[in-house]
């Protein structure tokens, strides 16, 4: 299999992480690729027609695009149990949680990024990050019950979302006010799977 991905992606680095912790490292080749809304290669738009990654290529089928379908079908590969019947709806509630603020977060950068400085619309910038401390507070306010218990992919989600942050949006401090959230991402950040997909 191929993953097509880049490395500042924070929905790819999900299906990274998912890698590392079912031990899936040598069944899956990375292809590295730079895109952008305005920008993208033919080898993005041939696995996913709305020319967005991560994109997963099988020998065996289609490719597989967005990255919770990718998440879902390697765990499911592996077995890995990161979707539990009995909190199902919880850990997809919050990977959810988190894909909507990474989504919040990565239109920001896109903002400055792509449309010309004299676009950039700077009200639309600060709704979208609303939309991310709405998510922070929700998670640090009634999720840290659910983010304290065995791995899931709720929680990998969850901490690819807040190393995003601390990769693109560092300045606005997302930490304070939310010690709880703080504390556990302290601890998760140090698993052997997100140092390796860390961005740089």
């Amino acid at each position: 299999m191929q993953l097509i991905y880049s490395g500042a992606s924070p929905f790819a680095r999900k299906v990274n992480v998912i890698r590392h912790e079912t031990g899936m490292v040598d069944d899956i080749e990375l292809v590295e690729v730079m895109t952008t809304p305005v920008s993208t290669p033919s080898e993005v738009r041939a696995a996913n027609p709305m020319g967005k990654i991560p994109a997963l290529i099988r020998p065996d089928g289609p490719a597989l695009y967005d990255s919770r379908v990718i998440c879902r079908y390697l765990d499911d590969r592996a077995g890995a149990g990161l979707y539990p019947d009995a909190e199902l709806w919880e850990v997809l509630t919050l990977e959810a949680t988190a894909d909507g603020l990474l989504d919040a977060a990565v239109l920001m950068v896109y903002e400055g990024r792509v449309r010309p400085d004299h676009l950039i619309y700077s009200e639309w910038v600060e709704a979208q990050w609303g939309k991310v401390t709405g998510a922070l507070d929700a998670l640090n306010d009634r999720w840290m019950s659910h983010l304290r218990g065995p791995m899931n992919m709720g929680q990998i989600a969850v901490g690819c979302a807040l190393g995003y942050l601390d990769f693109r949006h560092g300045a606005r401090n997302w930490r304070e006010g939310r010690g709880d959230l703080d504390d556990w991402y302290a601890v998760f950040s140090e698993r052997d799977s997100m140092k390796a997909t860390a961005p740089a």
